[in-house]
């Protein structure tokens, strides 16, 4: 009878471990588009389903969710149901998070693109900075008119910084390229993206860019009979016969190792940035009308990035009114480059 107590007391006691240990940790992620939009948020929950594959964690997601007080009612929801992490991809979630983290210390937060911190919540994004570079030099080689439209979202740094970026490539191989900029005010709303890439075809551009999160201007390309490079995912199944290339995010890698670090112990709040070298920040493949020289020749820029061997923001880079803002042989340092509010020399619009 006593064999069988001991049985039954370790029998138990075995159960109540593996309940516990079975535990799974939950992972949550807010998106400000439908995951649908194939652009900036499809390719965060190309990410959430590398997550949702490892062992012992569960995923969620909300989309199409509103920067400001519905982003902190969606945060909060979460926090409240015992997430143990929460990721929330837009610019504007910024505040709505930190104020959230502040209330559940248990929680770990980590926000996209922004740049405040707490002892529970970081930041992280990635230098799209570089591929759109990248995707600068295929647009500048491509137009024979010159003129490069770019339907951009809102006048932040971040969007500020990528301009510059695409410009700067583009001049790099062509100096009589200029970028003009039209913003809509958006992240996603295909109807008005795809009338401000119409705007931009009507006064003469035959390459069409984008910091937007649908295909629309590529469409808008496409219908027109010019070029487009596309954002976030590789969209040239929306406008094949136009798209040229696009600077593509990976964040499998990136979210799986946050995870493991949270599930370890590991996570420390800071501020992550990293570039090409590690995968998340990527090209697409080329379009068939892209000439094999030019694919060859951002292909070697590529690996030289890659390498640490070049840098996009190297001086002497002048801004629209001719003034030096990176002296020749100077390099922008990060705090600068997250801080970019000005146009450099060879784009047309205005930072507001």
């Amino acid at each position: 009878m006593r064999v069988i107590k001991i049985l039954l007391i370790a029998a138990l006691a075995v159960g109540f471990c593996t309940t516990a240990s079975a535990k799974e940790m939950k992972v949550g992620f807010v998106y400000v588009s439908p995951i649908g939009d194939a652009g900036w948020s499809y390719a965060h929950d190309v990410g959430r389903q590398a997550v949702e594959e490892l062992e012992g964690v569960t995923t969620s997601y909300v989309e199409a969710v509103p920067e400001g007080p519905d982003a902190e009612r969606v945060i909060q929801n979460m926090a409240r149901k015992d997430f143990d992490l929460i990721f929330a991809t837009s610019f504007g979630y910024m505040d709505p998070m930190l104020k959230v983290a502040k209330q559940f210390p248990e929680a770990v937060f980590m926000h996209c693109s922004g740049f405040k911190t707490a002892e529970n919540m970081g930041n992280y994004f990635g230098r799209m900075y570089q591929a759109r570079y990248l995707s600068g030099m295929v647009a500048g080689a491509m137009t024979k008119s010159n003129i490069i439209g770019y339907a951009a979202a809102f006048p932040i740094p971040e969007v500020i910084r990528g301009i510059n970026a695409f410009t700067l490539g583009a001049r790099a191989v062509n100096e009589e390229a200029t970028v003009r900029v039209v913003w809509t005010k958006t992240w996603y709303d295909p109807a008005t993206e795809k009338e401000a890439a119409k705007s931009l075809l009507d006064v003469g551009a035959d390459v069409i860019a984008q910091h937007q999160d649908s295909p629309g201007p590529q469409e808008a390309a496409q219908e027109k009979g010019v070029y487009s490079i596309g954002y976030n995912s590789d969209m040239s199944a929306f406008a094949p016969k136009a798209h040229l290339t696009a600077p593509v995010w990976n964040w499998g890698p990136y979210y799986t190792k946050v995870v493991n670090e949270v599930k370890n112990g590991t996570w420390e709040s800071g501020s992550a940035w990293p570039g090409m070298e590690t995968g998340i920040v990527d090209l697409a493949p080329f379009g068939s009308m892209v000439p094999k020289e030019i694919q060859e020749m951002v292909l070697a820029k590529k690996a030289e990035i890659v390498a640490g061997q070049a840098k996009v923001f190297v001086g002497p880079v002048l801004d629209q009114q001719g003034n030096v803002k990176i002296a020749e042989g100077s390099v922008a340092d990060d705090q600068s480059l997250l801080g970019m509010t000005w146009f450099v020399e060879g784009v047309t619009g205005t930072t507001e």
